[in-house]
């Protein structure tokens, strides 16, 4: 909504942001958005996005924690293209959802590489991206005894995608912190995830007193 022109009702990614002011090429109206952080929490299956941010959601109401999965059923998933469109409409929803005033945190497991090549990055302040890791043998763990999963193959890409996490510190050129969840509790997660979500905040100019 807050993309789409109050004047002339211009509802095209086709506007222009400085700052917290958007303009409509069409008619020149310009207007005020509020402007936060857009946060992911990445990682491979298995390591914990979901139980933490579950456990996040008990612990605090400051932020809205969803899951990019809920785009995978309603869209097609085959090509790059059609990943890039699911970014940007998980960043298209978001911007609507923070005029509350409350950032958004998404359980992110793919694409990440995609965040900042949309159209939708000019609307944030920053895209900030925790990946959460574990040592291999307590994924293995996670996915079989915890889960159920038997596939060999799927458990073998987590484990794969797990390393990638733990070696690197970008995938492409977005980077990412890193919280390893191997020794954790979910509550105990949970409060490292809080903490590095207020420490983001905090380093955003104007907006460590918003929550």
């Amino acid at each position: 909504m807050v993309g789409i022109c109050p004047q002339c009702g211009n509802y095209d990614w086709d506007k222009t942001v400085d700052g917290n002011k958007i303009t409509c090429p069409k008619c020149g109206h310009s207007w005020q958005f509020l402007k936060l952080p857009l946060f992911v929490v990445t990682g491979a299956s298995g390591v914990g996005k979901t139980t933490t941010l579950q456990a996040l959601q008990g612990l605090t109401q400051d932020f809205v924690c969803l899951d990019a999965d809920f785009f995978y059923n309603l869209m097609p998933h085959e090509t790059e293209e059609d990943y890039l469109v699911q970014t940007e409409q998980t960043q298209a929803l978001s911007r609507d959802i923070m005029q509350c005033g409350r950032p958004v945190v998404w359980s992110r497991a793919g694409n990440i590489h995609m965040l900042n090549k949309t159209y939708g990055l000019r609307f944030f302040t920053g895209v900030f991206v925790l990946a959460l890791v574990c040592p291999e043998e307590k994924l293995r763990q996670r996915m079989t005894a915890g889960r159920g999963i038997e596939d060999a193959g799927w458990i073998q890409s987590s484990v794969d995608y797990n390393r990638y996490f733990i070696e690197h510190n970008q995938i492409g050129s977005v980077s990412y912190d890193r919280l390893d969840t191997g020794p954790l509790t979910a509550a105990e997660a949970a409060r490292a995830a809080h903490a590095w979500l207020r420490g983001k905040m905090e380093s955003c100019p104007g907006q460590g007193d918003i929550l």
